[in-house]
């Protein structure tokens, strides 16, 4: 049976990292709805990011996306968000909003748009130098829309020579983190489309280059968690991009969809050493809140992270590898749905109170105040957003 203490231990000191980005205006291509007492500036998304760490106690970190959060002086916003009791976390490059970009980034045709899109991607590692950040993320929207529109094969090599230049510039601590994607914007070709093509790049690059798994980032029926096993086993799991999918990159809480996948990742996640410190594991929500308000809804995906992970804690790894030698295939299957059937939010709660922390966080956040605080302080300005 598992060791509730030691389960305890590791969710005690699990860290989900935010994302700036979903604390701002966020939505679908055909509509964002506006909220009040949305953030006007990097450093209110920090105000808001502070309050989440605060009622869930395991989220210090926070993304950046590039230059949706630019600022003049990032060592000052880093300064802002250690104030808070944060720390800046990945460096998200955008080279995915220009004009210039329609037909690519890295990938371009044309070596003076490939040029700009990698100066910018060595710029976002500047700001590594200057945040103190270690991971650096790629998004690549490259790719095309036609047959013959482009050499499929060339693109690649554009891609890798991007790609080596940037590793280069990395410094001892930093890494890459690749991402992809399997469709959209492109219709035709996606220049980085499934784990595989991530993979093999990150493999040519060397250590410092690892895959980042968005969970909404797949096509229906993919096994996700064969995809973080294998990825884990080979040393190459750089991190996730937490959310839920139900057509195409919903972007929507984690777990929300899906609960059951959740909990399929974390345990493939637990067993394999995804927890562990050395296995350096970034585990980032990606999502957008349109209809929903912001920071509760950050708060509820950091708490559903929580539960898959204290299920995936549960399962009695013993009497489930004795099931797998025994060709026992029911028993086996027993033994992964028993801990999922269970209720962890007590002992959720319980292991908050015992860090001092209020037992249900949406709660303890609706009764602090600060969402009308915000709500009538933030009046006037632009309010952050996609683009912006």
């Amino acid at each position: 049976m598992p060791d509730i203490a030691a389960v305890k231990t590791a969710l005690a000191d699990q860290r989900i990292e935010t994302p700036s980005w979903g604390y701002g205006n966020s939505g679908t291509r055909f509509k964002v709805f506006a909220q009040a007492g949305v953030p006007r500036t990097p450093y209110e998304k920090l105000q808001d990011a502070a309050k989440v760490h605060e009622f869930t106690g395991v989220a210090p970190k926070v993304s950046l996306h590039i230059p949706w959060d630019q600022v003049d002086d990032y060592a000052a916003l880093g300064a802002y968000a250690k104030e808070r009791g944060l720390e800046l976390g990945a460096i998200n490059s955008n080279t995915f909003q220009d004009d210039d970009y329609k037909l690519g980034s890295v990938c371009h045709p044309d070596a003076k748009v490939r040029r700009k899109a990698v100066g910018h991607l060595l710029r976002c590692v500047d700001i590594m130098d200057e945040t103190g950040s270690t991971d650096l993320k790629f998004w690549f929207a490259d790719g095309t829309n036609y047959p013959g529109q482009d050499d499929i094969v060339a693109r690649q090599d554009r891609l890798a020579e991007a790609l080596a230049e940037v590793y280069e510039r990395l410094g001892e601590n930093q890494r890459i983190l690749l991402e992809y994607k399997f469709f959209e914007p492109a219709f035709y070709t996606t220049d980085v489309p499934d784990w595989g093509t991530a993979y093999a790049h990150c493999l040519k690059l060397g250590s410092k280059a690892q895959v980042v798994v968005d969970t909404g980032h797949h096509a229906p029926g993919t096994n996700i968690e064969f995809i973080v096993a294998l990825l884990l086993r080979e040393g190459k799991l750089g991190g996730f991009d937490f959310n839920s999918r139900f057509y195409a990159d919903d972007d929507l809480m984690v777990g929300s969809a899906d609960p059951f996948q959740l909990f399929r990742i974390m345990h493939e996640v637990t067993k394999n050493g995804g927890l562990k410190a050395e296995t350096n594991v970034a585990f980032m929500l990606d999502q957008c809140h349109n209809i929903e308000a912001k920071i509760p809804a950050v708060i509820r995906s950091v708490m559903n992270v929580q539960e898959s992970t204290a299920k995936a804690l549960l399962v009695d790894m013993d009497r489930l590898a004795a099931a797998q030698r025994d060709g026992d295939v029911l028993g086996a299957n027993e033994a992964l749905m028993d801990a999922y059937n269970t209720d962890v939010r007590p002992l959720l709660r319980e292991l908050r109170e015992e860090q001092g922390l209020a037992p249900d966080p949406i709660a303890a956040y609706r009764a602090s105040g600060w969402q009308e605080r915000i709500v009538a302080d933030r009046v006037g300005g632009d309010q952050a957003g996609w683009g912006a």
